[in-house]
C-alpha cells in the first residue's frame, strides 16, 4: 500500500492583511521543500480572493509530515494566525487513487 499522503491547507487572511500572510507563508516554503520526506509543498493564491491561499502538499509517509507539523517555523507561524487570519487554517488530508487505477489498468497481471 502507497504511504504518501497529500495535503490541502486552506489560509483565509484577514482583509488588508494579504500581503503580510503572503511574505509569511512564502517563508515556510523553502525550509518545507527541504524537510525529508516532502515531495512538494507548493503554495496557491486565489485568482479570485486574494484573501485565500492553499498550500498542495504531497508527503512520503505520514510519519513525515506530522514531523512537520511540528516544526519551529510552523509553530511561529501559529502564534501569528489569530492576528493575520480570517479563521484557523483548514488542513485536509487526501490519498491519491488514479496512480493505482492507471498502474492496475495498463498492467492487468499486475
Amino acid at each position: 500500500m502507497d504511504e504518501r499522503v497529500t495535503v490541502l491547507a486552506r489560509v483565509h487572511a484577514r482583509v488588508g492583511r494579504e500581503a503580510e500572510v503572503r511574505g509569511l507563508l512564502l517563508t515556510l516554503v523553502a525550509p518545507s521543500r527541504a524537510e525529508a520526506g516532502c515531495i512538494n509543498y507548493d503554495l496557491h493564491q486565489s485568482a479570485d480572493d486574494p484573501t485565500e491561499f492553499m498550500f498542495y502538499e504531497n508527503w512520503t509517509r505520514r510519519a513525515a509530515l506530522d514531523a512537520h507539523l511540528d516544526m519551529p517555523y510552523l509553530n511561529e507561524f501559529d502564534a501569528l494566525a489569530e492576528e493575520l487570519l480570517a479563521e484557523p487554517v483548514e488542513i485536509t488530508f487526501w490519498q491519491m487513487i488514479s496512480a493505482a487505477s492507471i498502474e492496475k489498468a495498463t498492467n492487468p497481471n499486475g
